[in-house]
């Protein structure tokens, strides 16, 4: 390995499969491949895709339960067992990263996702379907590894930018999923939906083939067994991980509170909308979402405490809104939906960037970590939303989701915008609300200069 690296000699993949020469890593060429925006943009196409793997079960439930035969609440386990199985892939798959080369990684991956799918839309078995749903899970967290691929790649200045556009493509990916896979379920059978699903995953196979650099393994020395024991000294000893993790699950939390009471509100009184109509709801939060990548420029030129704090205080403001009149006026919903939809976009990239900035070897396992929380988070806002809700309605709900956003401002003012990296609390090296040149960037200036 270290050999094909420092010698330039032929590169393959998996021992036989040749790698295309321009994406080749070469004494030559010790640095990657320009991140251009083509190469973004594919990272979030194939990103769309995978993702949209762990939702094509949902509209299909009623089919499903209807073909193999079984109860509705025996196959609604399949969508928890395919985010179960996420869950587990996101700690014992994602963090190689950190470990091998990602190239061969990801293909690998996506590789076994195809396999497993096609067996999906294969099986007469519900307990294989269910096993398998798993699996599916496990094999879906392409995104996952794309993620921290692109904090590498991109150059500093346009770290947010990268990963605003993976977000974007993870969301969007969740939303077609569920349209595609209705719109399959009300003309043809459900096997057709997974079908499709195999020979868009082939596709994403193929763009990450040409478009994936290759790139050699960054920590050579450590196994296994270490990737995962220093994965829970990360979150136990790193300040900026700790902070970011806790506002992660206090702002998904609030994204659950909303979109899980979202139904009741609308289909009760004084609105009485259809189940299409409440649909739709998806979409207009989709536009705010769709904003996230031009965000992400923004984020790009400011301290990341200060890309953290302007939308998780704007949430605060948006979920004011939802307390005072979301059962009142429509017109109040759907400015909360598309304002909190652009909050989270905002706010989880910038936390991304801050968290990727611990350590550049580790990118793999701070972000699984970080995904963990949003897992958890979402677990707590989904139960305490419905059990508020039901007990004390809708206004309550809206109360407990103001009090998830001035959480998340809290544990933010524990720690400035300039404190060194193991402080836990206080305030260090002023206000500055912009980013400046990094000395390293300095320092390449300057002896450009003397060059010249």
């Amino acid at each position: 390995m270290e050999n094909r690296y420092e010698h330039g000699s032929r590169s393959i993949d998996f021992g036989f499969l040749p790698i295309p020469e321009h994406l080749r890593y070469t004494q030559d060429r010790n640095a990657p491949l320009r991140f251009s925006i083509t190469r973004n943009a594919a990272f979030g196409i194939c990103t769309t895709f995978v993702v949209a793997n762990l939702y094509y079960s949902q509209p299909l439930l009623i089919q499903l339960s209807l073909y193999f035969n079984v109860s509705y609440e025996e196959i609604s386990r399949v969508p928890t067992l395919l985010q179960a199985g996420y869950a587990v892939g996101v700690v014992l798959v994602s963090p190689l990263g950190d470990l091998l080369p990602r190239r061969p990684l990801l293909l690998g991956v996506v590789l076994a996702d195809i396999c497993f799918t096609l067996v999906l839309a294969v099986t007469k078995s519900a307990h294989v379907f269910e096993g398998l749903s798993f699996v599916v899970g496990m094999t879906s967290v392409a995104p996952q590894i794309l993620t921290p691929l692109a904090a590498d790649l991109a150059p500093e200045n346009r770290r947010a930018s990268a990963i605003s556009i993976i977000f974007a493509g993870l969301l969007f990916g969740i939303l077609i999923a569920r349209v595609l896979s209705g719109i399959v379920a009300e003309f043809s059978t459900w096997r057709i939906i997974y079908y499709i699903d195999v020979g868009l995953l082939a596709a994403v196979l193929v763009i990450l083939y040409f478009v994936v650099p290759e790139y050699p393994a960054k920590n050579k020395g450590l196994t296994y067994l270490h990737i995962l024991k220093s994965m829970a000294k990360l979150a136990t000893t790193e300040p900026i991980l700790i902070q970011a993790s806790l506002i992660t699950m206090g702002s998904n939390a609030c994204y659950m509170n909303f979109w899980v009471t979202l139904t009741f509100i609308l289909g009760g009184s004084p609105y009485h909308y259809s189940t299409l109509v409440i649909g739709l709801f998806g979409l207009i939060g989709m536009s705010g979402v769709s904003m996230g990548p031009i965000l992400g420029r923004g984020i790009d030129r400011l301290v990341t405490w200060y890309a953290i704090l302007i939308p998780t205080f704007a949430m605060a403001i948006f979920w004011a809104i939802q307390t005072a009149a979301a059962g009142v006026n429509i017109s109040a919903i759907v400015i909360v939906c598309i304002g909190l939809d652009l909050c989270d976009a905002m706010q989880q990239v910038s936390l991304s960037t801050a968290v990727f900035s611990i350590s550049e070897s580790a990118r793999g396992r701070l972000n699984a970590v970080l995904i963990l929380s949003n897992f958890t988070g979402q677990f707590i806002g989904t139960a305490a939303a419905t059990k508020v809700y039901l007990e004390h309605g809708w206004r309550a709900s809206a109360v407990l989701g103001l009090a998830c956003a001035v959480f998340q401002l809290l544990i933010l003012f524990f720690r400035g915008p300039h404190c060194e990296r193991y402080t836990w609390v206080g305030f260090q090296g002023g206000w500055k609300w912009k980013k400046v040149q990094n000395e390293d960037q300095k320092e390449k200036k300057d002896s450009q200069k003397l060059e010249n």
